[in-house]
């Protein structure tokens, strides 16, 4: 038997907390200290760790015990109030980035006639990867800020999860088109089954848990272990039934036991296992899936500029669905950065894309570069836009 996974624990854990603890010295979130550790160990730098089935599982357990605590911390009051505004926040954060990944694709000449797919579902599948967003960077740094439940913190979970169904839908279109043996209907009917079933699934277990709670009133660990249990059975039913995001499903079974009176109790043990090993093995993997083999210059430059687009079409579709909706300047530009990162969404639906032959294996690599560059850059983005008057004052004095 190979014990080399402890040795890649030992070594990610220890690094991240060091690149964290540095990071939080420059006035950054540690996330981005995280992010760097598993880029340098990564076969891009040191190559001391590879990208592996286990980490990857450990990976994604802990994104998902990242958005049952969101779920736990949103404000439903809030989230309700901001619902309207986070499908139009969301439709144009998915609109603008779909067009911008079209056009640069067109005009970068990227496309293959070797692939099973036309040209133009090609380029089209470019946009569809950065319609993604993966809200648990975001939500990993605004919890260090103390901002998750603000308007423009609740506005980026909201529009976050709707994103993440239209993304599905997109992706589900062009998939159809280039495999015929997909029905749009059918995982279209999946999707709207989810939120039906959760809703269902959520009014059964809030009526079990207060029965619980009633019957032993006292502080107690089994709390904790059913919530768990809910979350992780809801990010199943999710995937495997719906087709839609685990995480989706994750964050869902967070908004219902965030209605509990053991809702601090609960957040507070779980948080004990998200930061003392899920969570900095997640944002490390993330560096460590970074491979970069021989890229020709029209590559490079494709890289480069769909790395601008990236940025920019999030910042620019959210923000003007945020001032739309009648935020403030400052609120929509919190909201539009907050939308940026693309994390293992677009890995996966990139991974997605190459088992139909709607993305070269050539394209993978700038795929993982934008994923890792707009992960990065998210947390230190979302800690500026965040940053009072009074702290910008303060740093320039």
């Amino acid at each position: 038997m190979n014990y080399d996974y402890l040795l890649y624990l030992a070594i990610i854990l220890l690094s991240t907390k060091l690149l964290g603890l540095l990071t939080r010295k420059a006035h950054m979130p540690q996330v981005v200290g995280a992010l760097l550790a598993g880029l340098l160990l990564g076969p891009a730098c040191a190559g001391v760790i590879h990208d592996t089935d286990f980490l990857n599982q450990i990976s994604e357990i802990g994104v998902i015990v990242l958005m049952f605590m969101a779920g736990l911390e949103t404000d439903i009051p809030e989230l309700k109030r901001s619902g309207k505004a986070s499908f139009v926040i969301a439709l144009l954060g998915v609109i603008v980035p779909l067009a911008g990944g079209y056009l640069i694709a067109l005009l970068c000449g990227v496309g293959s006639s070797e692939l099973s797919a036309s040209v133009f579902l090609q380029r089209i599948f470019i946009g569809v990867i950065l319609t993604a967003t993966s809200v648990s960077i975001s939500v990993e740094t605004l919890k260090e800020m103390g901002k998750v439940s603000s308007k423009a913190g609740t506005a980026i979970l909201g529009a976050a999860l709707i994103d993440d169904i239209l993304g599905i839908i997109a992706l589900t279109i062009i998939t159809s088109l280039a495999d015929e043996s997909t029905s749009l209907a059918l995982v279209l009917l999946k999707i709207v089954g989810f939120f039906i079933f959760a809703f269902v699934a959520g009014f059964v277990f809030e009526k079990v848990f207060v029965a619980l709670i009633r019957h032993y009133p006292g502080p107690n660990r089994r709390f904790v272990i059913i919530s768990f249990v809910f979350c992780l059975a809801m990010a199943y039913c999710a995937e495997e039934f719906f087709g839609v995001a685990d995480i989706t499903g994750a964050y869902v079974a967070g908004l219902v036991t965030s209605l509990s009176s053991k809702r601090d109790i609960i957040y507070h043990d779980l948080d004990t296992v998200s930061y003392t090993l899920v969570a900095p093995v997640f944002f490390a993997s993330i560096g460590l899936k970074v491979v970069l083999n021989s890229m020709s210059p029209q590559i490079l430059f494709f890289t480069a500029a769909l790395l601008v687009v990236a940025i920019l079409t999030k910042i620019v579709g959210c923000g003007i669905g945020a001032r739309l909706c009648r935020y403030s300047s400052r609120q929509s530009i919190q909201i539009g950065v907050g939308m940026i990162s693309r994390g293992e969404v677009a890995l996966i639906v990139a991974n997605k894309g190459a088992a139909l032959g709607l993305i070269s294996d050539r394209l993978y690599a700038p795929i993982v570069i934008i994923v890792v560059v707009t992960t990065i850059i998210t947390p230190i983005f979302l800690k500026l836009a965040f940053q009072s008057k009074h702290e910008k004052s303060a740093k320039a004095a």
